[in-house]
């Protein structure tokens, strides 16, 4: 949204209403190239905080990925421990009471 430069009265009294709108124009252009420059700045600045973004979250979901998959492979084992334990327990616990079982008949 370009901002029109306005002068003093006095400035287009002194220098005539030419010059003045010439300076006026020329301080128009002036602005609207700076705005031109800062935006074209900004957006490369964007395109490069955005790529550095997109590396650090892929480098991010790469490590919690392994992190997962260690945590699986860790519980998984501790699962299938578990799993013998019982299984284990289990057996003694109805082997105990078969034999209790058939002793006390």
């Amino acid at each position: 949204m370009p901002v029109t430069a306005k002068l003093s009265r006095h400035f287009y009294e002194r220098f005539g209403e030419r010059a003045a709108n010439e300076l006026v124009d020329w301080m128009n252009a002036v602005d609207a190239s700076y705005q031109a420059n800062l935006r074209e700045l900004n957006e490369l600045n964007f395109a490069r905080f955005d790529a550095k973004l997109e590396q650090r979250l892929a480098e991010f979901r790469g490590e919690i990925g392994g992190q997962i998959q260690s945590l699986r492979t860790e519980m998984t084992k501790e699962i299938h421990a578990l799993r013998a334990d019982v299984i284990k327990w289990m057996f003694l616990f109805w082997t105990g009471t078969t034999l209790a079982g058939l002793l006390l008949r």
